[in-house]
């Protein structure tokens, strides 16, 4: 169990002591001087902490608060490639410093010795930091010259938050969070991740997966034959599905396909959504697809005494609670946004803005437990 002294602890030990070694070892600090590693990490992590927005005068107020007096001028000079690799050291060492609360007490969590759910969000950054945070070459957040990607997997029992930085361009499949995932545990990650070969590796390790599922994924019924899924579906005598099938040409993944009819006016949002997506890319949705918009779809491993259809979509609909993660750091933290156009500083800006969250974060784990 996490207290709030331990939080206080932690993050007082990294933004000092660390935040004080990365500022020599970045040659951040050349000098003797009252802005070191230490106090240009705290000074950025609380300034964003009470104004995400702070100007240079407000980060000086707070530089100031921490016995550092400097002009607005002088500061903006700090901002030096040294000094960002100084911050994402500071932030590297944060991440590593796991923080966990008590595990929560909720029946259906309760079933796993740990529930993790898994996503990523992308922030653009200005095109020189291509060669290091390398993008896919357009303008959006998708396929920017230069991008960062944020992997984060939250366990939900503990609050616990795995992250890791991925170049921009690079595949969800590809990220490496802390693993393997504890025997019993069950991971939910969106189709971003989907792949029949993590499955049935998690699988092997008696690890529970529950996801949407990939369309094109080939499905079989439990003679082998081959099942077109909206047939599949159509052809069902109730509203609310759950079959033994078998996933992918080659893996045959034994599997449970859950589907649930979603009520009309759902069914045309999405089908909407859909539309406007392939306009976008200049491409048209097929029939099918369409059609498939009428169900909501998932596929699990986990036996149907352990898990019901219906706790499966209560399950499943946890994967929001990352996006809302997600959603509080862009909003409430301004992780991707600068008041400045120098690329240095921007980059600062982001490396101290998602150190702060992480703060924010054990934070209110430890406020939670008490």
């Amino acid at each position: 169990m996490t207290t709030i002294p331990q939080v206080a602890r932690a993050m007082r030990e990294i933004l000092t002591t660390t935040a004080a070694e990365a500022g020599r070892a970045t040659r951040f600090v050349q000098r003797t001087s009252p802005l070191n590693g230490a106090t240009f990490s705290q000074t950025l992590v609380f300034g964003f902490l009470g104004n995400p927005q702070a100007t240079l005068e407000e980060l000086t107020q707070t530089a100031a608060a921490l016995g550092v007096e400097i002009s607005p001028q002088a500061l903006d000079q700090r901002f030096t490639a040294s000094a960002a690799t100084c911050l994402y050291q500071v932030l590297l060492t944060a991440i590593a410093r796991v923080i966990t609360a008590e595990p929560v007490a909720i029946p259906l969590l309760e079933r796993f010795p740990a529930v993790y759910v898994q996503d990523s969000s992308t922030l653009v950054l200005p095109e020189v930091f291509a060669a290091q945070w390398h993008g896919c070459g357009g303008s959006t957040a998708s396929s920017a010259s230069a991008a960062l990607k944020l992997q984060a997997r939250v366990e939900m029992r503990t609050g616990r938050l795995d992250v890791q930085f991925q170049e921009g361009r690079a595949s969800d499949r590809a990220a490496s969070l802390p693993g393997p995932l504890p025997a019993g545990a069950l991971r939910l990650a969106d189709l971003g991740y989907w792949s029949l070969e993590a499955c049935a590796a998690l699988a092997q390790q008696k690890v529970f997966w529950l996801s949407r599922l990939q369309m094109q994924t080939a499905v079989y019924d439990t003679t082998g034959a081959r099942q077109e899924l909206l047939t599949l579906l159509e052809t069902q005598p109730t509203d609310t599905i759950d079959l033994a099938v078998a996933l992918g040409e080659r893996q045959h993944l034994g599997a449970r396909l859950l589907a649930v009819r979603v009520p009309q006016d759902v069914a045309d949002t999405r089908r909407r959504r859909l539309r406007a997506a392939a306009r976008d890319k200049g491409r048209q949705v097929s029939t099918t697809r369409l059609a498939l918009a009428a169900w909501t779809i998932f596929v699990t491993n986990v036996p149907v005494e352990r898990l019901t259809l219906r706790e499966a979509l209560v399950l499943g609909r946890m994967r929001w609670q990352i996006e809302l993660l997600f959603k509080l750091w862009k909003s409430h933290g301004r992780v991707d946004e600068s008041r400045s156009t120098k690329p240095w500083r921007i980059l600062c800006e982001v490396y101290a803005k998602l150190l702060a969250m992480l703060v924010q974060h054990g934070v209110s784990l430890a406020c939670f437990c008490t």
